[in-house]
């Protein structure tokens, strides 16, 4: 595993240095975009809805958009001076059961590492909170956002969570809660207990159960393989831009105009000499008097 961020666990007047790691990792069969007829990898660009142009990495700020549609802007600057006073420290603040902490309230979980001058402390605290069988509540800054979490033990290693805010987990608000609730008969409370003591099971064991989805779809993606059913892409010979509509046919307008004004300054300057709609009338319905010759106008 790679270390993802670098700091320390602070508990009273011990720093512990650490390296933390994903615990998790996701297993989906990672799939891309492509095109049917030929395997093309479908690629996206960024570009400015405004003008039509790609925009560079460098000059995309953040935005937040008022209820009216105004938009503040955001540097990586100004974004850069935001107070975060846990930025690469797990501030440790009280101890409490684990069962006091509801599961929703979770988001991810990441394992800490001790560094190698900070071992002894790291173990200390580690059997000192396994002792207690109550978990650490925390205060800790990744990826530019500040978050509660819970430290706790895990196979030997301690474990970090961590979780929402109290107002990120919403209200369940739905109307069968403010009805009259439904009268229930005891025999069907009394048989969707016995349902449930028919599948109980002392401990969870998550190796007995399978992602079949994901083994179907492996097999396949194996099958064809083995067929020997794939698709060679060929070379990229040519870049797809992205083009504001709007852009594209203002554009279309543009060329036609010069088209039209170049056709027509072409057969002024040759006296009318190309063909026309009118060179396909009969030769005596063409005689008038003679006209003028006008100056070629100007494309």
């Amino acid at each position: 595993m790679r270390a993802m961020w670098k700091g320390s666990v602070s508990f009273g007047l011990v720093s512990i240095p650490i390296q933390m790691y994903a615990a998790t990792e996701n297993k989906n069969v990672s799939l891309r975009q492509v095109h049917e007829a030929d395997g093309g990898r479908i690629q996206y660009k960024r570009f400015c809805t405004l003008d039509g142009q790609e925009v560079p990495y460098a000059e995309i700020a953040k935005g937040y958009e008022l209820p009216d549609g105004e938009m503040v802007v955001l540097t990586d600057a100004e974004m850069a001076e935001l107070p975060l006073p846990t930025q690469r420290t797990i501030d440790v603040l009280e101890f409490v059961p684990l069962e006091s902490i509801d599961p929703i309230q979770y988001d991810r979980t990441y394992y800490l590492e001790p560094q190698k001058n900070a071992v002894k402390p790291y173990v200390v605290l580690r059997d000192a909170l396994h002792k207690s069988s109550q978990v650490a509540v925390a205060k800790v800054a990744v990826r530019q956002r500040e978050s509660m979490a819970v430290l706790r033990v895990h196979a030997d290693v301690l474990v970090m969570t961590t979780m929402l805010w109290p107002d990120e987990v919403r209200e369940p608000d739905f109307p069968f809660l403010r009805d009259d609730p439904p009268q229930i008969r005891p025999q069907e409370l009394s048989m969707a207990g016995s349902l449930i003591e028919s599948l109980a099971e002392p401990v969870f064991e998550p190796e007995k159960y399978h992602d079949h989805y994901r083994e179907a779809l492996e097999e396949m993606i194996e099958a064809k393989v083995a067929g020997e059913q794939t698709t060679k892409p060929a070379a990229v010979t040519a870049k797809a831009e992205v083009v504001d509509l709007m852009a594209a046919l203002q554009a279309s307008v543009d060329a036609a105009k010069k088209s039209r004004q170049s056709a027509a300054s072409s057969s002024d300057a040759s006296g009318g000499s190309g063909e026309s709609d009118e060179d396909a009338k009969p030769a005596a319905a063409k005689k008038k008097p003679a006209a003028r010759k006008r100056a070629p106008k100007s494309a």
